[in-house]
């Protein structure tokens, strides 16, 4: 019988502090939850970033292009609305479109071809009419989205459209 107490004493500590056993046992669960952490938060950020993505796109209603009255008829400026490529175009007969420049088929991002009149997607061919964003040909299933434009003396006002949510 006393070398069962003499087991347990070994086990609990004689001093009541922790045993190496105990040690380890508390140390290993330390490190697990740390393991857990560093796998788990990157998890987490990754599901969690659309839902992000989406409050901070919404956030943005408009953004001011400094000095983009200037651009020159038949001609189109790259810009960022929210996080999303887009493109002020400036057509030969005076008129402004700004829309996005992502494709609508698998998010590539599109160019203005001014010798061709005609927005091209050079990933797959697809093409978009510069006026509206409408599909002209090629594979992607929606028009790309269009923004309201405003032209001031210092600059051009591009706006979500009132109907327009995020």
């Amino acid at each position: 019988m006393s070398d069962t107490n003499q087991d347990n004493k070994i086990s609990r500590g004689t001093d009541g502090l922790f045993s190496r056993q105990g040690f380890i046992r508390t140390a290993l669960g330390g490190a697990g939850l740390v393991y857990a952490g560093v796998i788990g938060y990157p998890v987490y950020r990754y599901l969690m970033s659309p839902v992000e993505k989406a409050e901070r796109e919404g956030a943005v209603t408009e953004v001011t292009l400094k000095d983009a009255q200037k651009l020159a008829p038949g001609s189109a400026l790259m810009f960022k609305f929210a996080s999303k490529p887009s493109m002020l175009i400036h057509h030969d007969d005076g008129t402004w479109t700004a829309l996005t420049a992502v494709c609508t088929h698998l998010g590539c991002t599109v160019h203005y071809e001014a010798e061709n009149k005609c927005i091209r997607c050079a990933c797959h061919g697809g093409v978009y009419d510069p006026k509206t964003g409408g599909n002209v040909s090629g594979p992607p299933p929606k028009p790309l989205k269009q923004y309201a434009v405003t032209v001031t003396d210092v600059a051009v006002v591009v706006s979500r459209k009132p109907q327009e949510h995020a």
